[in-house]
């Protein structure tokens, strides 16, 4: 077969300088630390402070019925799909596409400018982590009293008053852990519009938070692999600990019940099912490179299959077993201070910086459990941050291999990154940081975006590339051939999940709100939605501009550019066969 010299081919002949450089990309010092490294890129605090929460306000043990549909017919099919391409191709998020189906090129950009922003606002919860961390160690928790220079004239310890006293009293005061985390983590602003100044105390912590990862990652997976045994197995020594000192605690078992209590009405709402699968997309780092780039570094005869139902099986594990260990102490909480599990059942960071903390200052020796529970968060986190920094890094890499390759170029580069994006993280430590924070998470970092790129990824490897060859390739890889299931997934079930699950998130849109009573602004919701439609644009405009620059008729430029790359060479050493696409437009499959 003769070479193509075409701009639809960018990629060289198999010369020996190519081939050196192929050897230098490394692999996996072992498979530990490929498994390890992606139990830290998909568990992390999502998995303690969203899942138990979604659990128990969605009808209890009975959201578990539609968790593990979707799990089945989205999450382990895109999870396997991600990493098996990785495998197979030996390249990062967005290579991967160049070398198989150069047309959807615009998605590996994509999910690579989301990931950076991801990288910059996600960082912020490790320096909160490390903040309340180094605050515990003082002899009082300092969010366990009033009295203190940022607390007001309306604090109230309630673990110090009478449970009988006045209700109307109570209603109109706030409690020490609020105020310091409003007033003395925070300072928190009136809105959006009034950035404030920036909280030097946060903005060490970031700095130590970028420091740390840096150093994670910039040996590349020599230094990253290393870095999870410790990184991504501590977290879980903790939860045990966590888990084991909640259980023991009066009131554990009726937190137990709160939390896994059967509603089978609840099966009819909607909104279970949405959250069911927002859930999966949420905490399975799908659609973001993550998992390409990390297979990427696999043997090719790796048995990834496997790998990925194992490790999809450890993260939902790991959601489940964080709810015993959250609900017991809250069911603790509420028999100690009389209060209803409704009055401090909370999703996200109001979770593990206003609610855990307050449970804490109520045990013996709160100081220890209060280190415990940070370092976990710290740990959870600070893994799942430097893994998105060595995808960066790996795609940047592979773009251009023989100029990153070279001396110290690529920690060089790694440094820039960590420099800018800590510069541009001052932002989110201002007093009104946490409203760009969570304007962020909510429309670029999480939910439509990651929907519609999952989405657009099922339909250009099942449908474009071809299932049924996908599936051959990965027979080629594993040596058997995996539950059927996977292809038909990929054909129909998934993209039909995600763009349904679209539509209704579509549907249901309600403005968004900082602590359900501060409305953002319009023009704040149109600048998130502009950021979110940047990265999602690169998808479209990559397509106009490949046909736009390539040869011969528009159905020859489609047709070229829908399939493999013809210098493609698998990590196999087997070279590709390039078959015609025409029919597999049709039916999903080249055979």
């Amino acid at each position: 077969m003769t070479k193509r010299t075409s701009t639809l081919y960018p990629f060289p002949a198999d010369t020996q300088a190519s081939k050196e450089v192929e050897g230098m990309r490394g692999n996996w010092g072992s498979k530990a630390e490929f498994i390890l490294t992606v139990m830290g890129a998909i568990i992390g605090p999502g998995n303690v402070w969203r899942f138990p929460y979604l659990c128990y306000k969605n009808g209890g043990g009975v959201f578990f019925i539609p968790y593990f549909l979707f799990l089945v017919t989205c999450g382990i099919p895109l999870f396997f799909l991600e990493t098996a391409l990785g495998q197979y191709t030996s390249q990062g998020g967005i290579t991967c596409w160049r070398k198989i189906c150069p047309l959807f090129e615009g998605m590996g950009y994509a999910s690579h400018l989301i990931i950076t922003f991801s990288a910059t606002s996600y960082v912020i919860i490790l320096a909160w982590a490390f903040f309340y961390l180094f605050s515990s160690f003082s002899y009082e928790l300092p969010w366990a009293s009033c009295g203190n220079y940022w607390n007001t004239d309306s604090c109230l310890d309630i673990s110090k008053q009478d449970l009988s006293a006045n209700m109307t009293l109570r209603l109109n005061t706030t409690q020490p852990v609020m105020e310091f985390w409003q007033r003395r983590v925070l300072n928190v602003s009136s809105g959006i519009e009034e950035l404030g100044s920036v909280r030097w105390e946060l903005a060490l912590c970031l700095i130590l938070s970028w420091v740390i990862c840096y150093f994670c990652v910039w040996k590349g997976i020599k230094s990253t692999g290393k870095a999870a045994y410790f990184t991504a197995t501590f977290p879980f020594v903790m939860l045990l600990v966590l888990l084991v000192r909640g259980m023991t605690l009066p009131g554990a078992k009726e937190g137990i019940i709160f939390y896994l209590y059967p509603d089978i009405s609840r099966l009819s709402d909607p909104q279970v099912w949405m959250d069911a699968g927002t859930q999966i997309f949420y905490s399975y780092a799908i659609s973001l490179g993550f998992l390409t780039s990390l297979g990427s570094y696999n043997p090719y005869n790796n048995d990834c299959y496997k790998d990925c139902f194992y490790l999809c099986l450890l993260n939902s594990g790991t959601s489940i077993i964080s709810g015993f260990a959250i609900f017991s102490v809250l069911g603790f909480m509420t028999l100690e201070q009389g209060v209803d599990i409704q009055d401090v059942a909370e999703s996200g960071p109001g979770l593990a910086f206003i609610v855990y903390p307050r449970a804490v200052a109520m045990m013996p020796m709160p100081q220890i459990w209060s280190a415990c529970f940070f370092i976990m968060i710290i740990l959870l986190g600070l893994d799942s941050q430097f893994v998105g920094l060595e995808c960066l890094m790996t795609s940047v890499v592979d773009l251009f291999p023989t100029h990153m390759r070279k001396g110290s170029r690529r920690e060089l580069l790694l440094l820039l990154i960590c420099c800018g994006c800590c510069t541009f993280g001052l932002l989110l430590v201002t007093e009104g940081g946490i409203y760009i924070l969570q304007l962020m998470d909510h429309h670029v970092c999480s939910g439509t975006t990651l929907l519609l790129l999952s989405l657009f990824q099922s339909l250009s490897i099942a449908w474009v590339y071809g299932a049924d060859r996908f599936y051959g390739n990965i027979t080629d890889m594993i040596g058997y051939r995996p539950l059927p299931l996977m292809k038909y997934c990929w054909l129909y079930i998934t993209p039909f999940v995600c763009f349904g699950t679209f539509v209704f998130s579509i549907m249901k849109y309600t403005p968004l709100k900082f602590s359900n009573s501060y409305v953002y602004p319009v023009w704040a919701n149109v600048i998130g939605w502009f950021i979110a439609s940047v990265s999602l644009s690169l998808i479209p405009l990559w397509v106009i501009y490949k046909m736009a620059t390539g040869e011969g008729s528009f159905q020859q430029r489609f047709l070229l550019l829908c399939r493999p790359v013809e210098e493609f060479v698998p990590s196999n050493g087997t070279k590709m066969e390039v078959k015609p696409l025409s029919s597999a437009l049709g039916n999903g499959s080249t055979q």
